[in-house]
């Protein structure tokens, strides 16, 4: 049930016993009016109005807009018309108009279908209405406008919270349900396909031939299919048109061309935005990691990229489970004039203000670590944006 129903119910309940309260009042005041059937027609009007309306005061699909408009204007006709039924004196002594408190229920009606704006000018209108009738801005008339004001006003917004609040319940169940049938097709998968396709990639390679590249199409569908069910999907690749020529670059999108059947690569949901130049050079030197791991570890070796978007920094890891680096080998290498690992990977994170830190160990593998501050990259972009455009001035 919407959370707004209770009130279009409640609305039904005043409006009766307020249109019948509207007629006790006439008929006690039936001997003091200047002309009582006048007042006696339009407040039989407003009763039979109000029982053959019921419907229409249930739901916001059934008040519509027309409906609205013709139940204020019977309210704003019966406050004009209170000058002419009734005595000048009785007026100026603060006594009820016809339609009574019957008004505020047409004031409510725009209040729950349209919110506080709506109710702000029906308010509004009832108040000009109100101040005709009497004739001067007296303290009672200002106080009864303002309290029609105010709560009208406030009930109008409180319904349009209830409803940004039942939109956005909905939206969570809905969530939640997709997650939770993501997951149990997940665990289908993981108990079924995705072990088959394993299988069929290790008897593949044991077998050879034609069976083995059937293996590695098998552990390439395997590495996709693992990346659908992960809940952190790779998004395809932005163009240049889409992005700008100076806009943020999404890391992942660079970094997703490297995943393989042989290469997971696991990233954030969220778009991890870097400044182009940064965010080529950082994937370049991923890029460059994952080529000493199958120049040294050997293509059986399997590689993990793990990228994480932290507050100040972008932490990208790439661990494999290759036999590892001998101590002394990457001093070694560099002597020898190999700098891979030196100007490939360590060398573009320094010029960009981070660091790459790499552990191994002999027989348990090789990881690299590339921290890329996010401190001066703004900087830098904003510069290199600045003077684009002031050379295509």
């Amino acid at each position: 049930m919407s959370v707004e129903q209770p009130l279009w119910r409640a609305l039904v309940a005043y409006r009766v016993l307020t249109a019948g309260y509207a007629v006790a009042l006439y008929c006690y005041a039936y001997d003091e009016l200047r002309h009582p059937l006048l007042g006696g027609v339009y407040v039989g009007v407003l009763a039979v109005w109000t029982l053959a309306t019921l419907g229409r005061v249930m739901s916001a699909r059934r008040c519509t807009k027309r409906f609205l408009a013709a139940d204020l204007t019977l309210a704003i006709t019966g406050i004009l018309l209170t000058a002419v039924v009734d005595t000048q004196a009785r007026i100026d002594s603060g006594n009820f108009t016809l339609p009574s408190i019957w008004t505020a229920g047409s004031v409510l009606a725009f209040a729950i279908k349209g919110g506080w704006r709506w109710a702000a000018v029906a308010s509004s209108l009832v108040a000009a209405a109100d101040l005709v009738e009497r004739g001067s801005a007296g303290r009672d008339t200002l106080h009864n406008v303002l309290l029609v004001w105010v709560a009208s006003i406030g009930i109008g917004y409180v319904v349009e919270v209830a409803r940004i609040s039942e939109r956005t319940l909905a939206r969570a169940l809905q969530i939640e349900a997709a997650t939770r049938e993501r997951e149990r097709l997940a665990r289908d998968i993981h108990d079924g396909v995705l072990q088959v396709l394993a299988m069929v990639q290790r008897r593949g390679n044991q077998a050879g031939g034609e069976a083995a590249e059937l293996g590695r199409m098998a552990g390439e569908q395997e590495a996709a299919l693992r990346t659908l069910i992960s809940g952190a999907p790779i998004p395809a690749p932005r163009t240049a048109e889409e992005d700008g020529p100076q806009g943020p670059h999404d890391l992942r999108t660079l970094l997703a061309p490297y995943a393989s059947a042989r290469v997971t690569l696991s990233a954030p949901g969220t778009p991890v935005l870097l400044d182009p130049a940064a965010a080529g050079e950082l994937a370049a030197a991923v890029g460059a990691a994952l080529d000493n791991v199958r120049r040294h570890a050997g293509d059986q070796a399997h590689a993990w990229i793990l990228v994480e978007d932290e507050p100040d920094a972008v932490l990208v890891t790439v661990r494999d489970d290759g036999p590892g680096i001998a101590e002394g080998r990457l001093a070694a290498a560099a002597d020898e004039g190999r700098l891979g690992v030196a100007q490939s990977i360590r060398g573009r994170l320094r010029d960009l203000g981070g660091s790459a830190e790499l552990l191994s160990l002999p027989g348990q593998g090789t990881e690299v670590e590339l921290r890329l501050p996010r401190a001066g990259l703004v900087k830098d972009a904003a510069a290199r944006a600045a003077g684009t455009e002031g050379g295509t001035a």
